[in-house]
């Protein structure tokens, strides 16, 4: 990210998660669990997917290559181990982008200035947001925190704004950033990702300012009328 990317007050900035928000993370991870099973056999899938889920536990975030390290190490003389990593390193990502996620975001552009808000590792998270071509997209206005709904303050040190649209795909996330910045941030909530399917866990937060079925829905929508809500 530019040091400098925003030294005066905006009037608009638009935040814009990734994984199943412009990222069809879960189609990522389906295939990468079909990949495991037709490269391996079942029990290297399930031990994996069962280390993985305990990373995300402890640390918060999901670390894929932090997971193939500890496999590894289960595992230091079976060579096939190895391949692993490559497949991941030389996935497709920017065929995984969801349609028209590119043109909402440029569609932000003219309006206000835009962001990357994301969660996630330090390698593979940043990964895979160059390699779909969001940040560049995003013109170097990328953000990655373990807990990104306890960063606000950082946010607004290095985007200052009157106002912020935040665009995720976890009810959870919304609600704590709402509560955090309450009229000065207008809440986006795209119906993609298990996040959504979850009605009950949707339930259980106050719906956000807006609600799409797609983030190409936003196409449909004023930006500027954002700020006013």
């Amino acid at each position: 990210m530019k040091e400098d990317a925003l030294s005066e007050l905006s009037d608009i900035v638009f935040l814009f998660d990734v994984d199943n928000t412009l990222f069809d993370n879960d189609q990522f991870h389906a295939d990468f669990s079909r990949y495991l099973l037709e490269k391996y056999d079942f029990d290297v899938h399930h031990r994996f997917w069962k280390i993985f889920e305990q990373i995300r536990s402890e640390l918060g975030y999901a670390d894929y290559f932090g997971a193939i390290e500890r496999y590894r190490i289960e595992a230091i003389h079976d060579q096939n181990v190895l391949y692993i990593a490559n497949w991941l390193v030389d996935y497709p990502f920017n065929e995984r982008l969801y349609p028209d996620a590119i043109a909402v975001v440029q569609a932000a552009q003219r309006v206000g200035v835009t962001a990357i808000l994301s969660d996630g590792d330090a390698v593979f998270q940043p990964h895979k947001i160059q390699k779909s071509g969001l940040w560049a997209a995003f013109c170097d206005n990328v953000l990655i925190y373990i807990h990104k709904e306890m960063e606000l303050a950082d946010v607004e040190r290095h985007f200052p704004a009157m106002h912020y649209v935040l665009i995720d795909d976890k009810p959870r996330v919304l609600e704590s950033v709402k509560q955090t910045w309450a009229d000065r941030v207008t809440t986006v909530f795209p119906l993609q990702g298990h996040y959504a399917k979850k009605r009950e866990d949707v339930a259980k937060f106050p719906p956000a300012d807006i609600t799409v079925n797609h983030i190409g829905d936003l196409l449909d929508i004023d930006f500027q009328t954002l700020v006013n809500r």
